[in-house]
């Protein structure tokens, strides 16, 4: 994998890297505009945050505002690696960029891949920032700052949850995935 860093994403999907389209290729039926996706992921990541912070704060063994600060901040500090992870999924070229307006940062890259990969990718940092800091917490609730940074990345992979749900329905067996500017495409390999 080689990571090239784009800077800011200037909204125009033309602009992003994109292979040649598989023949019988069918768009998946997602957001056609990146802001429109990132401004719905960002209210749903508010709808998944919030009974993640009510089972925070009853799993607690001693409330810390300072633990949730700093989980915040941490959390914030990990949308890079978050990113790093994705592309390290890549096998040939990913490119990172920032997209402000859209509220996010993503990556890209224009290889096709299998569903099992698409969804390992789409997941890989969510588990690692997000679950597995949770559930150690959950496990052990003297923890609270693992909880904390938990409960900070979790919502922030909403986005990645949305890659996931449209691959799992939409995709039939055996099809393969693709990303062409800002949408993704599958396909039956001939």
């Amino acid at each position: 994998m080689k990571l090239h860093y784009m800077g800011k994403f200037n909204g125009d999907a033309e602009t992003l890297p994109r292979g040649e389209h598989k023949p019988n290729a069918v768009k998946f039926k997602e957001f056609d505009s990146p802001r429109k996706q990132g401004l719905v992921c960002n209210a749903l990541g508010v709808l998944i945050f919030a009974p993640l912070f009510v089972l925070y704060i009853f799993r607690c063994e001693e409330y810390n505002n300072n633990h949730l600060l700093y989980g915040a901040i941490i959390g914030l500090l990990l949308t890079i690696p978050h990113e790093f992870l994705h592309a390290i999924c890549f096998k040939k070229d990913a490119y990172l960029y920032i997209f402000p307006k859209g509220g996010t940062l993503f990556v890209t890259g224009p290889e096709d891949m299998s569903r099992k990969r698409f969804i390992f990718l789409s997941l890989l940092p969510n588990i690692i920032f997000g679950f597995i800091p949770f559930i150690v917490f959950c496990i052990f609730p003297e923890l609270s700052l693992f909880g904390a940074i938990g409960l900070a990345c979790i919502p922030c992979g909403i986005g990645d949850y949305y890659n996931v749900f449209n691959s799992l329905k939409q995709m039939p067996k055996g099809a393969r995935t693709y990303l062409h500017g800002f949408n993704s495409y599958w396909y039956i390999p001939q």
